[in-house]
């Protein structure tokens, strides 16, 4: 009897681990440039940036890219990144931390892939109540003011 399941394309198996290296070196990058600094500096840095040094490490270690989902679901919102941290950077930097820190990456991911305006991600993400205030402001890239 032959298999009629769907079977994935090579290639496509062959990207998504291609990706995974990736992220995963970038990762390690981020963690290997952070222990360059001495315990000093590290500390100085988790103070400015309102975090702990282990918070700071974990940031550190997911890499850069793994903010990169606020930056997708601002532009759903039409918020732009660039005026809310001109606004007020204190909380642009906590919603990046915030989204680094999160679980529900891949959830995120598919959803905004999928139906970028769709409300699901209200109820899982932990930036939820910032961004929804937020989008409530006017903002002049809107020109709402």
């Amino acid at each position: 009897m032959s298999d009629t399941r769907p079977q994935a394309a090579p290639w496509s198996t062959i990207d998504r681990l291609r990706q995974w290296w990736r992220g995963w070196r970038e990762a390690k990058s981020g963690l290997s440039d952070l222990n360059q600094f001495g315990d000093y500096e590290v500390e100085r840095t988790a103070r400015e940036l309102g975090t702990s040094v282990s918070e700071l490490r974990e940031l550190a270690a997911r890499g850069s890219a793994s903010g990169n989902l606020l930056l997708g679901r601002m532009a759903a919102l039409d918020l732009d990144p660039k005026e809310v941290a001109a606004t007020d950077l204190a909380t642009f930097r906590d919603l990046q931390r915030v989204c680094t820190m999160c679980g529900s990456h891949g959830r995120c991911a598919r959803e905004l892939a999928r139906d970028p305006g769709d409300t699901a991600w209200e109820d899982y993400c932990p930036n939820a109540a910032t961004l929804k205030a937020l989008d409530a402001l006017p903002w002049k890239a809107r020109g709402e003011w």
